[in-house]
């Protein structure tokens, strides 16, 4: 049979339409130049007013590349099984998420820094920690979550895809480690992330787009000088260490235009990537 349009003019609107009458409340007034440049992406921009998670293995305070963390939680199994977030002072239990604490704080120095610790001693951990610490942060809104971590267990990906798009339209940013050694690990493979991988220049500001995904940008993360547990440094190569680099980099847009929506900073990002400029 041939429905006439006719037929639902008296039909209310589908679900998640938009009257005719609304469009002008929902005008976005934030225009954008001409050009996208770096100039006025984050020219001038240090982070003020950022807030950045860095879910990870803690973050060792006092250390002087890091500087002040706002507050350290950690994930914690408990006897019954169920994973619960609450503070804590044990601060980094194996080096690599004050390593990554200390290239956003290098990048962006004036950004508020938080610390879930959901890895332990030996880089140790389950995805069940690592769902409870991502899903306490969504719930607290920070703008950024650096992720330098991933799971290759398939049980625990549907959760995980869930959390990633609930943070995603709550505008929380998540950005996320492809793995280092060429398996299938998540959530960096999602659509919902920036998910990151590295190259050999050294300047922390120069990052390149990908065209060909699923790894959407490239960082610096080769021999790179971080901090390390003990208040010192050490010399270390992976991708763990070039996503901060592109949380950094998301914490001095997003200072400077708060207004952006993820897929907005992804477009801006894409924009002022080395080699689209």
């Amino acid at each position: 049979m041939t429905v006439l349009a006719h037929e639902f003019e008296d039909e209310e609107l589908p679900a998640w339409s938009l009257p005719a009458e609304a469009s002008d409340s929902i005008r976005i007034r934030a225009g954008w130049p001409e050009r996208v440049t770096p100039e006025w992406a984050w020219g001038g921009s240090t982070g003020a007013g950022v807030r950045v998670c860095v879910l990870d293995s803690g973050v060792e305070l006092g250390h002087p590349l890091v500087g002040t963390v706002q507050r350290s939680v950690a994930a914690r199994k408990q006897e019954d099984g169920t994973v619960v977030v609450e503070d804590d002072a044990e601060g980094d239990l194996c080096g690599h998420g004050t390593a990554c604490a200390g290239i956003i704080r290098a990048l962006a120095p004036d950004c508020e820094l938080i610390s879930v610790r959901v890895l332990g001693a030996g880089y140790t951990g389950s995805a069940a920690a690592m769902l409870s610490g991502l899903e306490w942060a969504i719930d607290e809104g920070f703008d950024v979550v650096n992720m330098s971590l991933s799971t290759t267990k398939k049980q625990y990906v549907d959760r995980l895809h869930e959390l990633a798009d609930v943070a995603y339209f709550k505008r929380t940013m998540l950005v996320a480690s492809a793995h280092n050694m060429p398996v299938e690990s998540f959530p960096w493979r999602f659509a919902s992330v920036i998910s990151v991988g590295s190259h050999e220049l050294d300047d922390p500001r120069v990052f390149y787009a990908n065209p060909t995904p699923p790894v959407e940008f490239f960082a610096r993360g080769l021999n790179l000088d971080i901090a390390w547990l003990g208040g010192e440094t050490i010399t270390a190569t992976g991708n763990s260490f070039a996503t901060p680099h592109i949380a950094g980099m998301c914490a001095l847009i997003l200072a400077k235009h708060p207004e952006l929506t993820p897929f907005q900073l992804k477009s801006v990002l894409h924009l002022t990537a080395a080699n689209v400029r």
